[in-house]
């Protein structure tokens, strides 16, 4: 019987919103008590260097792991697009939950979009797989990087630092800052990253207790469609270095019931080092489609691997992960 529950998360304000959210559909669906437990990540503490340069995602996640491995939390709330593609051994997602809106937003006091922004004009972004997407599309506009929580990126943009910023739409609608958007961007102009807009709870794989409870919560949709994506960047190595984008559209949008529309796209990563780029200049990507029937995850990842196999027949080069404590 669960006496009590505790939810390891950061503390920024949209992570303490999904926690909470966790929280309230485990009082409402399964009557447990349930506190959280905030915690500031090594990946929250570094703001001024980019992620591809201290170790990538697994920085907004490890001391939460930490907490579930010692006692301290039951499980942990994810943005799924932070999460490392490879858990470690223990570990695993308990369930994914219903998706917000997976799209890029852009953000302007100024401009209504992207196309209205002047030549040089400054954009806000430390997304490599952004950064790319950006200059396919305007390779006259600088690229600045931008860290920090949702409420720091947005400071810094009333600031006057940047005429725009890029950010994920669901955060913004998340905490009722959909105003906040000038934009957003259809995936067939801005790509998604794999997992964006998912929640995923994480747990200790022994468990068992929680897991056949939070099986309930489980979207089952949303969960195929980000393991069809995750599995195309895992296949690519799965690393934060590495400019990738990968989206799934499902049987809502196409005829045909379990189908599943997957769609990646990959640059390359000598493209984003600003020595070797020069502004004028269209960012080279490599994209990859396909379409499957998706009904379980063996065939969600069977897609994924078809697609992460397509990329790298058009080009794409597979992209081995930094191990984080060389990257510091």
């Amino acid at each position: 019987m669960i006496n009590k529950i505790v939810i390891a998360t950061r503390e920024s304000r949209l992570a303490l919103w999904q926690a909470n959210h966790v929280k309230s559909l485990l009082q409402e669906r399964l009557g447990w008590p349930v506190e959280l437990l905030g915690m500031t990540t090594m990946g929250d503490r570094i703001l001024d260097r980019s992620l591809s340069k201290i170790g990538g995602k697994g920085l907004f996640v490890k001391e939460l792991e930490a907490a579930l491995l010692d006692g301290r939390a039951d499980l942990a709330v994810h943005s799924l697009k932070d999460v490392p593609m490879d858990l470690p051994d223990g570990f695993l997602l308990a369930c994914v939950l219903e998706r917000e809106d997976p799209r890029d937003a852009f953000v302007s006091n100024r401009y209504a979009s992207l196309a209205a922004l002047p030549q040089g004009a400054m954009v806000g972004t430390s997304s490599l797989r952004r950064l790319v997407l950006l200059r396919a599309q305007r390779p006259d506009l600088q690229i600045a990087p931008l860290r920090g929580n949702l409420d720091t990126r947005l400071r810094k943009l009333d600031d006057g630092q940047y005429d725009a910023i890029v950010l994920a739409a669901a955060g913004l609608k998340r905490l009722d800052m959909e105003s906040r958007i000038a934009q957003v961007f259809e995936p067939a102009v801005m790509l998604p990253a794999a997992g964006q807009g998912a929640l995923g709870i994480e747990v200790l794989s022994g468990r068992t207790d929680l897991l056949e409870a939070l099986a309930g919560l489980a979207h089952q949709p949303t969960w195929l469609a980000v393991t069809a994506e995750r599995t195309v960047s895992r296949a690519m190595g799965g690393s934060c270095s590495m400019p990738l984008a990968a989206f799934t559209q499902g049987a809502s949008l196409l005829r045909g019931g379990d189908l599943m529309h997957l769609e990646a796209a990959w640059g390359d990563p000598a493209s984003v080092d600003p020595v070797v780029t020069e502004l004028h200049v269209p960012m080279p990507l490599v994209l990859a489609q396909q379409t499957a029937v998706v009904r379980n995850f063996a065939e969600a990842e069977a897609l994924g691997e078809i697609v992460a196999a397509k990329l790298r027949a058009g080009g794409a080069v597979w992209s081995p992960r930094t191990p984080p404590d060389a990257a510091l």
